[in-house]
């Protein structure tokens, strides 16, 4: 008998009508330390208990988060992390085997399926098979900086928990800000709820390109359409930035910094900016449970 538990899920991805992944739960080990590890097919991608290589995988930005590192066979891809990576957070003692299925004919290219564009789904099944939430890790981030680009600014500082502010604006008027602070696993609840998003105008221009070709009217909310979406809570459209947000922070590694950050207009890009400027801290020695 395999000593642990799965649970498989399977959707459309951004990229492909079908996407799929395993997530094994492995026993308790007290002589291995916990980590998420990421494969694509059958290779290794990334482990979180290897934190010096995050620096090392390749990074860029296609409308979701994209990381490339060079492979046995050829060079993998992994895309759509961030919808997934902040369930980890829930249980940062635990190890796990997440097995992504490549999407594409040369095997490069893994997605992780896209359910309903929020982390719920993710977070409801695999509670089935890794048990209640933990208490969750974090670790002192005594940085402060800005960061101006066009259209948008951000700006961290300390802080005793994770707070964000996020704004969204635009020029045809649409706004959404949300603000959030975690303390416990269950403040994580609200954004594993919000769903992705994309506007008319971007979505005709993607599919004229030939991209988005997995996408359909379960994978998140489309807005600026004939209809106006349904939210499920208040201020969705930034609730699911900040999720990104915490999916960006959470690949690297199971644990929220300290820190207050201030976002208007960002995204992945700048997401993966905060990282590099954490990793120094996060990896100078074990985050502390609270």
């Amino acid at each position: 008998m395999p000593a642990f538990k799965s649970i498989d899920f399977v959707s459309p991805s951004l990229s492909f009508p079908r996407a799929s992944l395993r997530v094994d739960v492995l026993e308790k080990d007290p002589n291995r330390a916990p980590r998420v590890a990421w494969y694509v097919g059958d290779e290794l991608f990334y482990s979180t208990d290897s934190l010096k290589c995050y620096g090392e995988l390749g990074y860029r930005v296609a409308r979701t988060a994209i990381y490339s590192k060079p492979g046995l066979h050829c060079p993998l891809v992994l895309g759509s992390t961030e919808h997934l990576a902040p369930v980890f957070l829930m249980w940062p003692s635990q190890r796990f085997d997440v097995r992504i299925a490549p999407g594409n004919a040369d095997g490069a290219l893994a997605e992780l399926p896209m359910m309903d564009g929020s982390a719920l789904p993710f977070f409801h099944a695999l509670r089935k098979v890794a048990g209640v939430p933990e208490p969750l890790r974090f670790y002192d981030a005594p940085v402060d900086f800005t960061l101006e680009f066009p259209r948008g600014r951000v700006s961290v500082s300390p802080s005793d928990t994770f707070e964000v502010e996020y704004e969204i604006t635009r020029d045809d008027g649409f706004s959404s800000a949300a603000s959030f602070a975690v303390y416990s696993a269950e403040d994580l609840y609200r954004a594993f709820s919000a769903r992705t998003f994309i506007f008319g105008d971007d979505y005709a221009k993607a599919r004229a390109q030939g991209l988005l070709a997995g996408v359909d009217e379960t994978c998140g909310m489309l807005l600026g359409g004939a209809e106006p979406p349904r939210y499920r809570m208040a201020e969705e459209p930034a609730c699911h930035k900040i999720l990104d947000l915490l999916g960006d922070l959470a690949f690297a590694v199971p644990a929220l910094p300290k820190v207050r950050i201030q976002v208007l207009n960002g995204g992945h890009i700048i997401h993966h900016q905060i990282m590099e400027k954490l990793l120094p801290y996060v990896s100078t020695g074990n985050p502390q449970e609270v």
